[in-house]
């Protein structure tokens, strides 16, 4: 067993068998001697097929900074893909069981400018260094596929800007990133699209708008505190919006809001069960790097981010609240602002450390368009239509500078569809990726 492979340990679940690898990678790729980190990955197999020779499926989630899923039996996309490939779940660096990067961790770096330049390694690039480390350690060397899913995608194209060679085929859902947007750009088209999904809500659920504007203006009177220690102000409670990109977002959020107040001794509050949920959608506890570097995947100029989305919020006063009769109420999107270093206990202790990266100059190119332009590796990709996390045209723009990449443009689905249809998502994608349709 080499030194940067610990050894793997098999167990079973009904129809599948699961195994457990850890590798120990280094921090920074360009000092192999240099510190490392591990980073697990979850195999899956079909029960049956342990010994066949199947090809590998590197399944990359979205993000930044989640974990990928823990599957419970055959479902959703991972079924479709055991029927022909040997899926290897990534923990990409910093979540789930690789080396953990939190609140409780990141003290142990140091100060707050040695975990700033300890995260600074954590963007797709070093993603993708990550995979081109562990691939000949399971394959031998041989190519593998690669299913990118939202920021998966975004790691993707990474992968082929940079590591073409390791690929045999890649499949992208709800993941085109622009090549050449900075993170304002990515915003500003993204306060219209926030518009127009919650304006679309309020169509469905035409009591929605009065119930939200009731939330907001009694969080503006009262300090509400979620279960977590979340602070809920009115733009905590806007994030709500958050849910409507995926495919039940609007069905949760109407549910969610139906229900908020009970009666006290003390006058209306926030529900018990209100605040619990509220705080599922809302908590950074499981992926503290999902806010501290969510700006960071967008920056690839040189320039610092600076906390774009909320700068970017003050081109659009729509997004303001107003509590006077016949004023509106606006839900956001997938946007992180600087106040939420001080109302989300999991990041308040990582506010300085949040600071410093959204100054942070100097970021690397994480495309390479020209090589791009010249690609040879089959790529097929799903583009969700008016998708509320990733811009269509910016994804289509992309879509037209890789060459030989297929999309399949579609409304049937929202962000999420490889998780809530994921079989059809994905076999739809294997055929195009095989120009089969």
């Amino acid at each position: 067993m080499s030194p940067e492979r610990a050894a793997a340990s098999s167990v079973r679940q009904p129809g599948l068998v699961l195994t457990d690898h850890f590798f120990d990678v280094p921090l920074d790729h360009a000092v192999p001697g240099g510190e490392r980190i591990r980073i697990y990955a979850r195999e899956v197999v079909a029960a049956g097929r342990v010994r066949d020779e199947l090809p590998w499926l590197v399944y990359l989630q979205g993000g930044p900074g989640c974990a990928a899923g823990r599957p419970v039996g055959r479902e959703g996309w991972l079924d479709r893909a055991l029927d022909e490939y040997r899926v290897l779940l990534l923990d990409q660096r910093g979540t789930g069981r690789s080396t953990p990067a939190n609140r409780q961790t990141l003290p142990l770096r140091g100060t707050p400018a040695e975990q700033a330049a300890y995260l600074a390694h954590f963007r797709a690039d070093s993603i993708v260094r990550d995979c081109e480390y562990i691939r000949p350690l399971l394959t031998g060397g041989r190519p593998w596929s690669v299913l990118g899913q939202s920021f998966g995608g975004f790691c993707a194209v990474t992968y082929l800007s940079y590591a073409p060679e390791g690929l045999a085929e890649v499949l992208i859902t709800g993941g085109l990133p622009s090549l050449d947007a900075d993170a304002d750009d990515v915003y500003r088209a993204a306060y219209p699209r926030m518009e127009r999904k919650c304006l679309a809500h309020y169509a469905r659920y035409p009591g929605d708008e009065a119930a939200a504007r009731r939330i907001a203006a009694h969080l503006a009177a009262h300090e509400e505190v979620l279960p977590d220690g979340t602070l809920l102000t009115v733009e905590a409670f806007q994030q709500l919006g958050i849910l409507l990109g995926t495919g039940d977002g609007s069905h949760r959020l109407h549910y969610l809001l139906e229900d908020a107040f009970v009666d006290t001794v003390s006058g209306p509050r926030l529900s018990d069960a209100f605040g619990e949920q509220v705080a599922a959608v809302l908590t950074r506890a499981d992926n503290p790097l999902y806010a501290i570097l969510h700006e960071a995947i967008y920056a690839q100029d040189g320039r610092a981010t600076h906390w774009s989305a909320e700068r970017i919020r003050a081109e659009f006063p729509q997004f303001e609240c107003h509590f006077e009769p016949g004023g509106r109420f606006l839900f956001t999107g997938e946007t992180v602002h600087p106040w939420m270093l001080h109302t989300h206990p999991a990041l308040r202790p990582l506010r300085h450390t949040a600071e410093l990266l959204a100054g942070r100059k100097g970021w690397t190119p994480l495309y390479d368009a020209e090589r791009l332009a010249r690609n040879e590796v089959p790529v097929a990709a799903a583009v969700y239509h008016d998708d509320l996390y990733v811009d269509t045209e910016h994804s289509l723009r992309t879509a037209r500078a890789i060459a030989g990449l297929r999309t399949w443009v579609t409304d049937e689905y929202e962000h999420d569809g490889v998780r809530a249809s994921g079989r059809v998502v994905l076999d739809r994608l294997i055929g195009l990726v095989r120009g089969e349709v």
